[in-house]
């Protein structure tokens, strides 16, 4: 079977003339036909080029791939218990759902709590998570759960100071920490990301020295690319600014011939991208100690979908620099723009991912080496996924990473705040009532939490809190069905695989031989 789509895809804006009738190895009709107008990935390419590269429109979608990997957490089941119970008596008046913890706390020191494990992943420059930040910012605050500023905030924001190569002030960094720090209440952080161009501009020492940041995050890669960020441009003068900022922007927005073309309306947008990070043991571990020289209280690194000796040396800086995160992201990621091809057909997916991380933190910990608190990320959206990760990853992984999901509810939360305010509330929506308080079902308690600062709320933050809150009760009955009553009882025998493939890959037993050696004690006693 093919595990991929080729040359058409909502992601480009694109489809097959004949949706019947496809070629599985080329993805082209069976017939092509002159005089089509070219729908197709091939066809779009004809005329528009690179722009077809990337997933469209920019700046109003999140992507991710549709290829089918051939192993994915649905083939992983959670086991349940009739008896017994961890963290609870063993009594069926006290252990109830509700009772089960989700609360954790992360980092070398633990100082980091959070109301839920979960890590919201670096979402960066692009328009869809700046024009939504008011929601996810808030919103994480007030959920507290660790929120990731991504990669080239202060370099794009035109309203930047910058002098001799350092950034000096940017009034869009300082909007997305205060949207966290001002609802924050002692639970998550708001983690501030770098790249090779931040890093060169001093964003994180900026961050730490005049915004009172204490979490910065080294990025190497993630799910959705194994190259540097980009982003659209529509502004031929933003297009100049940032060439000078030192971005690769193509085409170049300083040649004449080029602002000929973009002024005739050939094109319409530039590119900017960032440039290749350069890993490299001795500059890593030097650049670990200047953040912690610079005021850092807490270091984090994120590593995409690289080669597994690209993961292993992830493992093992992360062990010998005693951060106090790892972030590892399976292939398939999650973006606002990245490549559609690459996203589809590049590097390790999630599951097998995971796994050789798992393998890896399990040698480091029997050498007696410093164990890093271990996140995975790479398409969790739901309760019964985040139980999975979890347990595929103990007792490393402390939390699952998230971007795309948080972010639509954000979305969902402040389109409906708007339809609210403009009296034109959808017939679907409608039905649970015309206000805030009356649609939005966590309101009453976040109302009385907050009293008169519930008006000042995003609606995109309340979506957020309201989308968490469902995966926290999910959760929490996933957990009390294994008599799990606290997120550091689960183990990786709370899960079975459902093939014996998946058991391969995954070290997790295989669901017919699962409790073998009690079964037979059970039935010899």
């Amino acid at each position: 079977m093919s595990y991929t789509k080729l040359n058409r895809s909502a992601a480009t804006l694109t489809k097959n003339r004949t949706e019947g009738s496809i070629s599985p190895f080329s993805g082209m009709c069976v017939t092509c036909v002159d005089g089509c107008i070219g729908m197709c990935e091939i066809g779009k390419s004809a005329y528009r080029g690179p722009e077809v590269l990337y997933p469209q429109p920019f700046g109003i979608i999140t992507a991710a791939s549709e290829k089918e990997y051939p192993f994915d957490l649905s083939h992983f089941s959670i086991m349940g218990t009739a008896a017994g119970a961890h963290g609870c008596a063993a009594d069926s008046d006290v252990a109830t759902f509700e009772k089960v913890s989700v609360e954790t706390a992360i980092g070398r020191d633990k100082s980091i709590k959070l109301k839920l494990p979960f890590v919201l992943g670096g979402m960066g420059s692009t328009n869809v998570a700046k024009q939504n930040w008011a929601g996810l910012g808030t919103g994480a605050a007030i959920s507290g759960v660790v929120l990731t500023i991504g990669e080239n905030v202060c370099a794009m924001d035109e309203g930047s100071e910058i002098k001799n190569g350092r950034v000096l002030r940017s009034p869009d960094m300082e909007m997305r920490v205060k949207a966290f720090q001002d609802w924050y209440d002692g639970y998550g952080a708001v983690v501030v990301q770098a790249n090779v161009e931040d890093t060169r501009l001093g964003v994180q020492e900026y961050a730490i020295d005049k915004l009172g940041i204490q979490a910065v995050e080294l990025k190497w890669g993630q799910g959705a690319k194994d190259i540097g960020g980009e982003v659209k441009i529509k502004s031929l003068k933003k297009a100049q600014e940032l060439r000078r900022r030192g971005y690769i922007v193509l085409p170049d927005p300083e040649d004449p011939n080029v602002i000929k073309a973009f002024e005739k309306g050939s094109f319409k947008e530039f590119e900017r991208h960032s440039r290749l990070g350069m890993v490299e043991e001795e500059s890593f571990m030097r650049r670990v100690e200047e953040l912690r020289r610079a005021g850092a209280k807490h270091i984090f690194l994120k590593t995409g979908a690289y080669r597994p000796a690209d993961l292993a040396r992830a493992v093992k800086f992360a062990s010998k620099a005693k951060l106090d995160l790892l972030t590892v992201d399976g292939a398939g990621g999650g973006t606002g723009m990245s490549p559609w091809r690459m996203m589809n057909e590049w590097g390790v997916p999630s599951l097998e991912i995971w796994s050789l991380t798992y393998r890896y933190l399990h040698t480091l910990a029997q050498s007696g080496d410093y164990v890093p608190d271990t996140v995975f990320g790479g398409g969790i959206t739901f309760e019964d996924q985040i139980f999975k990760a979890l347990s595929l990853g103990a007792p490393y992984v402390k939390a699952v990473g998230m971007a795309r999901a948080p972010l639509a509810s954000a979305m969902v939360g402040k389109t409906i705040g708007k339809r609210i305010t403009e009296s034109q509330i959808p017939v679907y929506v409608e039905r649970f009532g015309s206000s805030v308080e009356e649609i939005f079902v966590t309101s009453p308690e976040l109302k009385l939490y907050y009293g008169d600062r519930f008006k000042d709320l995003p609606t995109g933050a309340i979506g957020v809190y309201t989308y968490f809150k469902r995966l926290s009760q999910g959760l929490r009955q996933l957990m009390a069905g294994n008599r799990k009553f606290g997120l550091e009882y689960i183990t990786r025998d709370d899960i079975a695989s459902l093939t014996k493939e998946a058991a391969d890959i995954s070290g997790i037993s295989y669901v017919l031989d699962v409790d073998k050696d009690e079964v037979e004690k059970i039935l010899k006693s």
